[in-house]
């Protein structure tokens, strides 16, 4: 099986916690049918979110990102195969946007400056950081 990673960034269109957990939600009860794993970061204004498994799969659920509309200004990021899955032991990891990946204040702007590779980075990042509930913004 040849294995993709995916990430992408979006606005939340109308975000509360409850279209978030409606999201996740959806995302945990899907992705192990599909042999998907991954991780969404989130804000008030903005979603980062990468997807992993066999490319069919990830490609198929993207296009259903794509026609979501909880998710406005859809931009794909980087797409590209995977040695290995990041986030394995996750159907959808949810953390909220930590301080060192953006300013609080920087918002929806990110989306225009943010590289694939460091999008790349900031999952990476995120794999190797234990999991905690935490605040979300």
């Amino acid at each position: 099986m040849r294995l993709i990673q995916l990430i992408y960034m979006s606005r939340p269109f109308g975000f509360d916690e409850g279209t978030l957990d409606d999201i996740l939600v959806s995302a945990r009860r899907h992705n192990p049918a599909n042999n998907l794993t991954g991780a969404l970061i989130c804000r008030d204004d903005v979603f980062l979110q990468m997807l992993e498994g066999p490319r069919i799969e990830v490609t198929e659920s993207f296009g259903r990102i794509l026609r979501d509309d909880r998710h406005v200004e859809v931009s794909l990021l980087w797409c590209g195969d995977a040695p290995v899955r990041s986030f394995a032991e996750w159907s959808m990891r949810d953390d909220p946007a930590q301080s060192w990946m953006w300013d609080r204040h920087g918002g929806a702007e990110v989306m225009t400056a943010i590289s694939g590779e460091e999008a790349r980075q900031i999952f990476a990042r995120l794999a190797r950081e234990p999991w905690r509930e935490a605040p979300r913004y």
